[in-house]
This record gives structure tokens, sequence and C-alpha cells, in this order.
């Protein structure tokens, strides 16, 4: 049974693969035996990224690409198929909110700083479509593959602040439903499109909003606990184990889905 659960051997293109979360599905998905390819704008840090992963015996490359550039994407699809003749797996973790992007709790939707929104908007909208794009063409040709996007809660209902992330993230459960549909539809059953909604997960780009700076729960922390029914953040490995089932052929009628790993955030109502 646990064969069915495998993506040992499988070829796994990881975008944002030098952030914390592209980083952590990255060693989880050596640690499974899949060969990773590391997907990010700096070479340097891919670098560095790959030398861990491949220091603990796992098949790593990095290549240089930038997300919201199709060029630069379809040379790094050349450099990945001359190298590992397939792709069967895109990991769409390049995203997240941005400063610019985000609304003071005094200010009001007309306050917005419009370049911000446009950016936020950009890199979490056309930073998915774009690798879907290019990545999703090799997998149609080669008639397999699983793509994973990253929603966020704020696709569920509206979160105060953000409102350039929230718009964005509504938009990826919508193209991942799409996607999967004509996918599915147009070259079949073996090629497949999901997505993981995470819940509240203490990163840098949110650790300032959501802690202080003794470690303590701001108040607006104070609010996610109070609708979180495990009453906790979330740790994140704890996303790996959904990505990789997703991937696997324990997943294989499974296309055009919204997994929220949350802890229960979007199933509660508060009350």
């Amino acid at each position: 049974m646990n064969e069915i659960f495998s993506i040992k051997d499988k070829v796994a293109v990881i975008t944002g693969a030098s952030g914390v979360l592209g980083g952590s599905l990255a060693k989880s998905f050596i640690e499974a035996g899949a060969r990773v390819v590391a997907l990010g704008r700096n070479q340097e840090t891919l670098d560095s990224r790959v030398k861990e992963l491949t220091d603990s015996g796992g098949d790593a490359f990095a290549v240089e690409a930038n997300v919201m550039n199709i060029e630069s994407l379809e040379n790094a699809s050349k450099k990945i198929i001359e190298k590992y003749r397939k792709i069967d797996i895109l990991l769409n973790i390049a995203g997240g909110n941005i400063p610019s992007a985000t609304l003071s709790p005094e200010q009001s939707f007309f306050d917005m700083n419009i370049a911000g929104w446009d950016e936020v908007t950009d890199l979490n909208i056309n930073g998915t479509v774009y690798p879907s794009y290019v990545f999703g063409k090799v997998m149609a040709e080669q008639g397999s593959g699983s793509i994973v996007n990253i929603s966020s809660m704020a696709a569920y209902s509206a979160i105060t602040r953000v409102a350039g992330y929230s718009a964005a993230k509504s938009a990826i459960t919508n193209f991942t439903q799409w996607l999967a549909s004509d996918l599915a539809l147009k070259f079949g059953d073996k090629i497949r499109v999901n997505a993981v909604a995470p819940g509240f997960f203490i990163g840098d780009q949110n650790r300032a909003i959501l802690l202080n700076p003794d470690g303590s729960l701001t108040d607006r922390s104070k609010k996610v606990m109070a609708k979180t029914p495990m009453q906790r953040f979330g740790e994140v490995e704890e996303l790996n184990g959904t990505v990789q089932f997703l991937c696997s052929d324990a997943a294989s009628f499974i296309t055009g889905a919204l997994i929220p790993v949350d802890g229960g955030f979007s199933a509660f109502s508060g009350v």
C-alpha cells in the first residue's frame, strides 16, 4: 500500500525553492526519493539550497529563472529536459504577500498603494500561471504530470488588510479548477492540477503582523487563534505530506481540488 504514495524518481520542479516553504518541500521530496529542480531568481541562493539537498544524498539541480518571465521559464525548461528528459511534478510555491500591498489597521481600501496591488497580484497570479503554461506543456506532451498550486485562507473569506493578496489567491483557486478541467478534457486523466490552502504559519512575510517583538501574540493573532480549533499556528513541515499525497498515485482520481491545511480555521464559525 505504501508504494501508491511514492514519488520516488519523479522529477519535481519547485518554484520559490530558496524560500522557507519551497525549501521545506524540496527537502521533503528529496527524502522521499524525488529528483528536485530548485527554481528561483538568485543562482547563488539556489546553489546553496541544492548543496544542502545533495549533501544529504539527494538528486537536485538548480536552475535560475523568473516565474514572471515566459522566456526565462522556457530556457529553464530546456535545461531540465536536457538533464532529466521529463517533468513529472510542478510545485508553484513562488508568491506571497508584500509590505507595500498591506494596509495598516487605520487605512481603508482608498488608501491602498496601487503599485503594491499590481505587484502582489502579478507575483501570485502570473507567478503561477506562467510556470504552469511552460512546464504544463511538457506534461501535456508526455501525457502525464501533477501540478500543485498554493492558495490561501484568504480565498475562503475576507481577511482584512490584504486585498491584493486575497484577490490573487482567490484567482489561484479558480485557475486551479479551470486548468484541471482543461488538461483532463484535452490531454487525458494522467495530468492533474490541485491546490493546498495553508492556514496561518509564521514566516518572514507575516512575522511582524502575527508576533510582537517579545514573541507574544498580536491582536491580529489572537483573532486567528479564536477561529482556529487547534489553537496554534502551523509548522511549515505540516504541508509536506498533503503536497506529496497530491503528487502521488494515491491521488490519481483527484484533480481541481483545494485542500485546506489550517488546523480547522476554514471549518470553524468561531462559535
